[in-house]
């Protein structure tokens, strides 16, 4: 792959490695700030990185979007183990950005439950009915819509057609780096697109509202396994401005998490 979502320029920077974004990472809602499925694979690259451990594994990622993540400047991600444990430990992760006066400020952060691994296959198993296969989805060509952004970056096949009464249903394929000349973890790949349940839940219409989600919580019971992953999910709406939504996600053998996002709902301006 040549393209990526960040380069990496600094990997010794005294406030944490300091990264350059591409425009890929530039939102559909505004192409001054990045959409946050970039930013949370980048954060889950810099959890997985810290004190890392090869008996042990991310279970539950939180991410809080802190507000408009800049999609141009200096970017800087760092890490540390918040709760030490042989068996559970707590990792934090953050992204900071240059403030009013340039110095540094959170914009985004991640905390993660890593636990110890052991060989439980005998009980494996998620009794949650599988997506149709990618043989049955189809492109809607999202990148025809938009100046180069995130969409750009993906394969996005669709098994339902959108704002469906029941669930939205989609496989999706990151078809570049999550950072430039490295390959991507299972679960970078992972969140690098887990963020679009939001989008593809959705019963609104974009031209009539907006619904950004301000996190994602996403729970991991089994790590996914090729290049495809699939998102089946729905938000709901309160009657004040506020939704949820609430989905799961898939490999081609199956079920292997759920994500959960806040959703601030909002008339589109000068409607």
């Amino acid at each position: 792959m040549s393209d990526s979502y960040y380069e990496l320029v600094d990997a010794d920077h005294p406030v944490g490695e300091r990264f350059a974004a591409t425009d890929l990472v530039r939102s559909t809602w505004s192409a001054d700030i990045q959409h946050g499925a970039p930013v949370s694979a980048l954060l889950v690259r810099a959890l997985e990185r810290c004190a890392p451990r090869q008996d042990a594994r991310l279970s539950r990622v939180l991410v809080d979007l802190l507000g408009g993540v800049p999609a141009d400047g200096d970017l800087w991600v760092r890490s540390w183990v918040e709760r030490p444990g042989r068996q559970i430990e707590l990792v934090m992760a953050e992204m900071l950005a240059p403030h009013r006066q340039g110095e540094p400020r959170a914009v985004a952060r991640a905390s993660g439950w890593r636990f110890a691994t052991l060989d439980t296959t005998e009980v494996a198993g998620a009794p949650v009915p599988p997506l149709r296969p990618l043989s049955e989805a189809r492109s809607r060509d999202l990148k025809k819509d938009w100046d180069r952004n995130y969409v750009h970056s993906l394969d996005w096949r669709w098994l339902t057609e959108p704002l469906c009464e029941g669930p939205g249903e989609s496989w999706i394929r990151p078809e570049v780096d999550l950072v430039a000349g490295e390959a991507m973890t299972p679960l970078q790949r992972l969140f690098a697109v887990a963020d679009d349940a939001n989008g593809i839940g959705t019963k609104l219409d974009i031209r009539r509202w907006t619904f950004m989600n301000t996190d994602l919580a996403v729970h991991v019971y089994r790590v996914p396994a090729g290049e495809w992953i699939g998102i089946r999910a729905q938000t709901h709406y309160g009657p004040d401005g506020v939704g949820t939504t609430v989905g799961a996600l898939f490999d081609g053998d199956g079920a292997v998490g759920s994500i959960q996002q806040s959703v601030l709902v909002r008339p589109m301006p000068g409607r």
